[in-house]
């Protein structure tokens, strides 16, 4: 009974949340002909199903305003992973189906509780929905962390180019343009952002505010020695600016190496847990012919 009526509840507490646009998407998915769902209609669904009820919900109870620097947090890793151009309502659309997920899989197995009179799967239901919950502020923090390893193990590279151009006779904005040769290197992060400044300063403005916002951007502590190194000495060019760099370069090399370092042992690590199972499964296959002899 317990599980009949908080599978009534849950539903109660979506329709309220839905309202009109809920229902006219049950009645859409229920009429007669719906066997095949396009792409765009999937999408619409999901957000009236998931995203919109629950942000409409967090936001009438002023959830975002209680918890805002959880919140604000959450938003300027999304702005760093995503590009300037996300917004705060789409933020506030990502915690919304975040919630929606995890109170989808919780009504559903409440249901499933109650059409199979099992608690446990209740108990199952509310662990995983938590954890599809808060899984996108996670996945956030693990994306900002990576983004920031990826930025520091590739900095050394461009410092290295960015020496080897200057040395040949070039100008820094001129480096800086050549440094981005090369399609593929546009989707690190580190190139988008250097892509970004070299554009700015293409446009007129100034090389110190594009590196000031070059380094705002990254939002990493290599990056902003590498700026004011670069800004420091960017105007003497030539010897004494590649002088400059190249003491920095050393430093930026040892991280690289200490940041390869960790990765490699967090990969051993990740293969801890199979070869574990396959030893449990090596013991059981050679202990169980001997343990059915002595049966």
């Amino acid at each position: 009974m317990f599980e009949i009526a908080m599978t009534g509840t849950l539903l109660a507490v979506w329709l309220v949340a839905a309202g009109n646009e809920g229902i006219r998407a049950i009645i859409l998915i229920l009429r007669p002909g719906m066997n095949r769902i396009a792409g765009g209609e999937a999408v619409r669904l999901q957000s009236l199903f998931l995203e919109a009820p629950f942000t409409a919900m967090l936001q009438r109870l002023k959830l975002f305003e209680h918890f805002q620097l959880a919140f604000g947090a959450y938003h300027i890793k999304l702005v760093a992973l995503k590009g300037a151009s996300w917004s705060l309502e789409r933020t506030k659309a990502e915690v919304g189906a975040g919630i929606g997920l995890g109170y989808a899989v919780l009504t559903g197995s409440a249901a499933l509780g109650a059409f199979a009179e099992e608690r446990l799967l209740l108990v199952m239901g509310i662990v995983v929905g938590a954890i599809l919950a808060v899984r996108p502020f996670a996945e956030a923090s693990r994306g900002i962390e990576e983004r920031k390893q990826m930025i520091v193990m590739e900095l050394p590279h461009m410092l290295s180019r960015l020496m080897l151009l200057v040395g040949a006779g070039e100008t820094v904005q001129q480096a800086a343009a050549r440094c981005l040769e090369g399609a593929e290197r546009l989707q690190h992060p580190l190139y988008k952002e250097w892509s970004d400044a070299s554009a700015l300063m293409s446009n007129g403005q100034s090389f110190g505010a594009a590196m000031e916002r070059f380094n705002r951007r990254c939002a990493v502590q290599e990056v902003s020695v590498f700026t004011t190194v670069v800004l420091l000495n960017y105007r003497r060019g030539g010897e004494q600016f590649v002088l400059a760099l190249r003491e920095l370069s050393y430093s930026l090399w040892e991280k690289r190496k200490a940041i390869a370092r960790i990765r490699g042992e967090q990969a051993s690590a990740k293969l801890v847990f199979p070869l574990v199972g396959i030893l449990l499964v090596m013991m059981v296959l050679v202990g169980a012919p001997a343990v059915l002899m002595m049966g």
